[in-house]
C-alpha cells in the first residue's frame, strides 16, 4: 500500500468543501453558538474495511486548524459495527461543517477498500493479482485507487501516461494487432512493456507471435480462458477482463491467469455507512 500524498489530497478536499459549504454553513451558524465546543466520535455502522483516515482528518484541520482530530484505527482495519474510527474535539460548528465531506470521502474510500478486500479474499491461494481499472470517479482516481491497495488490490496503470494497453479501438484505428504493437515498437525508446487486449483466441495467437509482454482477454467465456492459458504457456502474462464478478472470480483465478482487472471494486463498490455524533462539551 502506497503513502498517500497528502499535497495530492489537500486540493480534492479544499474543493469538496468548497461545494458542500459555499460561502458559509446557513444552518450550523443560526444555531450553534460560535463559543460553543463539542466531541465529536465517527463510528462504523456496518462491517468492512477502513480508509480513508488521513484525507478526513485533513478535511477536518482545512475547516478549522484548531480542531483536534485523534484517530482511534488506520487504514487498512477491519471495521466491525459500532467501531469507533475516530475522535473529533474543537469548535462545534467546524466539527458539524466539516461533518459530511470528510464522512463522504470515509464511506466511498472504505467501500472501495471493502468490495476490494471481498475479491482478494475469494482468490486466496491462486496465483492470481486483483488490479483495478481507470474506471474510476473523475478527479478521485488518486484516491479511489489508493482505496483498492488498501483493500489488498493492485494497481492497474494510473492514467494514459504510465503503461501501454492496446485496445479494441486502437486495434481497429491502426488496422490491426500486428500493425499497432509495430508501430509502438518502432517509437517506444523507453521500452515500455506493451500490453495487447484481445476478443478470441486467433487475437492471442497473434499477440503472442508478437511477444509482448503482457495480454488482456476481454469478455471470455471460462472454457476459452482456460484454452487461451494452455495456449500462452509461460510466453506472456494473462489478465482477465469483463463480467467479472464475486460469483465467478475464483473459477477465473483457477484457469491460471496472472491478474483479474475488475472496473466495479471503484464504480460500483458502495459506500460503506458511517456517523458522526457530536456531544456538547462547553
Amino acid at each position: 500500500m502506497f503513502q498517500l500524498d497528502l499535497d495530492k489530497v489537500k486540493p480534492l478536499v479544499e474543493a469538496a468543501l468548497g461545494e458542500d459549504v459555499g460561502k458559509a454553513d446557513i444552518t450550523t451558524s443560526l444555531t450553534v453558538g460560535e463559543a460553543c465546543m463539542a466531541l465529536g466520535v465517527i463510528a462504523a455502522k456496518e462491517d468492512g474495511v477502513l480508509a480513508g483516515v488521513e484525507v478526513a482528518k485533513l478535511v477536518f484541520e482545512t475547516v478549522a486548524s484548531d480542531l483536534v482530530f485523534k484517530a482511534e484505527m488506520a487504514d487498512g482495519e477491519y471495521l466491525s459495527y459500532g467501531a469507533a474510527i475516530a475522535q473529533i474535539r474543537g469548535r462545534a460548528r467546524s466539527c458539524l461543517t466539516g461533518e459530511r465531506v470528510a464522512l463522504n470521502f470515509l464511506q466511498k474510500m472504505s467501500g472501495i477498500a471493502t468490495l476490494t478486500h471481498a475479491f482478494v479474499k475469494a482468490v486466496e491461494g491462486t496465483n492470481v493479482s486483483i488490479v483495478d481499472t481507470r474506471k474510476t470517479t473523475p478527479g478521485l482516481r488518486y484516491l479511489e485507487k489508493y482505496s483498492v491497495r488498501v483493500g489488498g488490490g493492485e494497481n492497474h496503470r494510473f492514467g494514459l501516461y504510465d503503461a501501454i494497453l492496446i485496445k479494441h479501438n486502437h486495434i481497429a484505428i491502426a488496422g490491426g494487432i500486428t500493425q499497432a504493437v509495430e508501430r509502438i515498437r518502432d517509437a517506444n525508446t523507453g521500452n515500455i512493456p506493451i500490453e495487447v487486449e484481445v476478443g478470441d483466441l486467433s487475437g492471442l495467437r497473434e499477440a503472442l507471435s508478437l511477444g509482448v509482454e503482457r495480454i488482456m482477454l476481454d469478455n471470455m467465456a471460462i472454457e476459452t480462458v482456460r484454452e487461451a492459458v494452455r495456449i500462452a504457456g509461460e510466453r506472456s502474462e494473462l489478465e482477465v477482463s469483463g463480467q467479472v464478478t464475486l460469483d465467478r472470480v475464483r473459477e477465473i483465478a483457477e484457469t491460471g491467469v496472472r491478474y483479474i482487472s475488475i472496473g466495479a471494486l471503484t464504480h460500483s463498490a458502495p459506500a460503506l455507512d458511517m456517523s458522526l455524533r457530536l456531544t456538547r462539551i462547553g
